[in-house]
């Protein structure tokens, strides 16, 4: 086999298990409401985001990704003795039709190493990641709103996108 020859197989074969991998990462079936993240200050390393996610069918959000932070975490506050403790978690069960929703003191997504503020009134990207009960990942990828604090009666405007 000349080198053109191995060239061009080994390019159709690794064309060929990209389009398989693609296969499984489709757009999860997830309904976001609510959703807001916490405007920062300059100097500020990390705020967190917070959403109330319905799932289509049982599924396990399993990280969060952003362009403006350089770590982004599932995290979890929770009391244990006197001690509120914050963590990050492997992920978060979402069963068929029941919504949970990530706030402030509770389960939440933790944007850290900020690369600039987050600006209040700006939005932010972030996209979800949910494995389903195959092993199968699907991503949802959201555009929330900056804002001080929490939207009046904590659930404020729509996050965005339903799918």
């Amino acid at each position: 086999m000349t080198l053109r020859q191995w060239t061009s197989s080994f390019l159709i074969a690794a064309s060929m298990g990209l389009s398989l991998a693609q296969a499984h990462a489709g757009p999860a079936h997830v309904k976001a409401e609510n959703g807001w993240v916490r405007a920062s200050v300059p100097g500020q390393q990390a705020t967190g985001a917070f959403v109330r996610l319905t799932a289509e069918e049982s599924l396990r959000l399993v990280g969060v990704e952003s362009p403006v932070a350089g770590v982004a975490e599932v995290h979890e506050m929770k009391m244990e003795g006197d001690v509120m403790r914050m963590r990050a978690i492997e992920g978060l069960d979402l069963p068929k039709g029941q919504a949970v929703e990530l706030k402030p003191g509770g389960y939440h997504l933790m944007l850290q190493q900020l690369k600039s503020p987050v600006l209040k009134d700006s939005k932010v990207p972030l996209t979800l990641v949910f494995k389903d009960a195959k092993g199968e990942t699907s991503r949802l990828s959201l555009e929330l709103p900056a804002r001080a604090m929490a939207p009046a009666g904590g659930h404020g405007g729509h996050a965005g996108h339903s799918h």
